[in-house]
């Protein structure tokens, strides 16, 4: 702390008449100060500053003030009485301690008031002009000496400012604060990251910065009381100086947690904010966002999460809630089941959670994988793809997702097959996830027409169904009849392999050959083939788009696909209508369930020819 003595007059032998001078005079004004204090002289002018009023005398206020020498000299009163000055930055504290230093009374400058004074003095015009070490030269002196001398006071000194706008912007008080605290930030940050390589590698990178890091400090935690506006200028100020994009992920993450606090996004239930509180933080979500480092695993998907229910909540831009998504879709391998969890905030009625977000996020996912592949092509035609374990862990997720969202009752049956479409098939080791979600919703449903349940059925390829699975569906009275009857002539063929020694027990019959797009064993073996790969690539790239606009067409156009020959066709020829050997052989199987030899003639040949089979293709199809 620095202490304010009006008349610092060390003996000195200097010859300079100048300073002598001006001693002297330091010296009368004090000795003139204290005698009218010991006089208790009464008050000749009235000071009104921040809605208070002072008891002041003009002499000692004209002689360092030139805000006041020119109200009392400008004035049509030769005898001013009262002086109104309604704008001083800072008030009434700002006026009271500008006056004891007029009055040479003794107080302490800190971090806490060097802001006001800074103002004050700025705008009572204290300066060299109308005294020696006026009010402007002794605060300046602390800032530069003291207050911006520390990563703390700055921040300090920065907070206290944004209440004396714009005129602590005129005085460059807020430049010189995030200047000082991008400085030292900057220097900080990269004592901590000493021990640490730095890579331009975007796969060394995304490893590092997975890892915790040490540069969330102190000062991390500073931050986050300044007004949004002037947090973002300090971390602009920050990157030009060189701090890394990535690191500011966690800087990022103290400063929402904190500024978004209050906000009951976790529950169904109308807002209980107020429509001003409400705006401030859909500013502060947006500005955060726009923030968000580039790169892939600078921030947590369940971080991720939060922030797009607090857009969802507030009711951002479609931009903001957008950017939110992708960046999910991009490290959607490393989401939770709660992370996709998102509470619906209409008040029609409508699903529990959030089923259009989750499809779009699901979307770009794909779009994403896609693009890369299409991408992974290196200079010397060697294919790069990612792994097929990250494939694995997306289709598990959205299978849990799809079992937890299938039992609301409000869910229809085009949304749910809209979700299960969109998870990719080279992704399901078994069906059984599909099977699981699949009778969940059954379940839920009860009043599906047999035409919706054998839509929602074809889904899943019974053909990869397990043991367990297999030997529930073919006991569950909810799966229409056709769907039993492909799982026991599955399970029939599985059990005959094994009979035969082609397979061990428990293990699934070989599956038809497919075009894996995410396969890791492409290897190109001259540029005609790497060329054509291209090729595919972008042909399937752009079928999967097709279909996602196919899908939003006949989402819009109605709910008339029950009815449509596209519907029908992928239904067996003979669905609604069975022939008789067809009922017979049903009611047989009904009888005994546990039997599989009647679906084998003598001769080895299966059920009767009599009645047409459909391909296997169209079966078996999730389209």
């Amino acid at each position: 702390m620095v202490e304010l003595d009006q008349d610092e007059t060390a003996p000195t032998s200097a010859a300079n008449m100048s300073s002598k001078k001006k001693e002297l005079l330091s010296t009368a004004m004090k000795r003139t100060s204290e005698w009218i204090f010991s006089q208790e002289i009464p008050s000749d002018v009235t000071v009104l500053a921040g809605g208070a009023s002072f008891s002041l005398h003009k002499f000692p206020l004209v002689s360092k003030c030139g805000y006041i020498r020119k109200l009392v000299s400008e004035s049509n009163d030769a005898d001013v009485s009262e002086i109104q000055i309604s704008d001083i930055p800072g008030g009434a504290e700002a006026f009271e301690l500008a006056a004891k230093f007029c009055y040479g009374i003794n107080f302490e400058i800190s971090t806490e008031n060097i802001a006001l004074l800074r103002c004050a003095a700025e705008f009572l015009e204290m300066t060299e002009d109308y005294a020696v070490g006026n009010l402007v030269a002794r605060t300046e002196a602390y800032l530069n000496e003291v207050a911006l001398k520390s990563l703390a006071g700055a921040v300090s000194v920065l907070h206290l400012s944004e209440n004396l706008l714009p005129l602590a912007e005129k005085v460059k008080l807020v430049s010189r604060c995030i200047d000082a605290i991008a400085f030292m930030a900057c220097r900080e940050s990269q004592f901590s990251m000493s021990g640490r390589s730095d890579s331009s590698n975007e796969g060394v990178l995304s490893s590092t910065v997975s890892q915790p890091k040490p540069i969330v400090d102190w000062w991390a935690e500073d931050l986050t009381v300044l007004r949004i506006d002037i947090f973002q200028r300090v971390l602009v100020a920050m990157m030009a100086r060189g701090f890394k994009q990535y690191a500011l992920g966690p800087i990022l993450m103290l400063y929402a947690q904190k500024s978004l606090r209050g906000l009951e996004i976790f529950g169904k239930g109308r807002k209980k904010i107020e429509l001003q509180q409400e705006h401030e933080k859909r500013v502060i979500l947006e500005t955060i966002v726009s923030l968000l480092p580039r790169e892939r695993n600078a921030l947590s998907v369940s971080f991720l999460s939060m922030l797009l229910r607090a857009a969802i909540y507030l009711e951002t831009t479609v931009a903001c809630r957008l950017d939110l998504e992708k960046r999910m879709a991009l490290q959607l391998g490393q989401a939770a089941l709660d992370d996709l969890l998102i509470p619906s905030y209409s008040f029609t009625g409508d699903t529990l959670f959030d089923v259009d977000t989750v499809q779009r996020i699901m979307m770009n996912y794909l779009e994403f994988v896609v693009e890369g592949n299409r991408m992974a092509y290196q200079v010397d035609d060697e294919y790069v793809s990612p792994p097929p374990t990250d494939m694995e862990r997306v289709g598990k997720l959205m299978e849990n997702y799809l079992a937890e969202i299938a039992s609301d009752r409000n869910l229809t049956v085009s949304r749910f097959i809209g979700v299960a479409e969109l998870i990719p098939e080279q992704s399901r080791i078994t069906e059984d996830g599909m099977y699981r979600a699949i009778d969940i919703f059954l379940k839920a449903h009860p009043a599906l027409s047999d035409m919706e349940r054998k839509k929602v059925c074809s889904l899943m390829d019974c053909q990869k169904l397990s043991r367990e699975a297999c030997a529930h569906a073919a006991q569950n009275d909810r799966l229409p009849v056709q769907t039993v009857v492909q799982v026991l002539y599955y399970e029939q063929q599985r059990l005959r392999d094994v009979m035969n020694g082609n397979l061990m027990v428990g293990d699934s019959p070989a599956l038809p050959a497919k075009m894996n797009l995410y396969s890791t064993d492409i290897h190109p073996v001259s540029d005609e083939i790497s060329s054509l790969k291209r090729e595919n690539e972008d042909l399937k790239l752009e079928l999967v788009k097709m279909k996602m606009r196919l899908k939003e067409i006949e989402r819009s156009g109605g709910r008339s696909a029950a009815s449509s020959p596209m519907s029908i066709s992928n239904t067996t020829p003979s669905a609604d209508k069975p022939p008789l050997p067809r009922r017979s052989f049903i009611n047989s199987v009904s009888k005994k369930l546990g039997r599989l030899y009647p679906f084998v003639r003598a001769d080895g040949d299966s059920i009767s020819k009599g009645r047409p089979k459909p391909s296997k293709n169209r079966r078996h199809s999730i389209s």
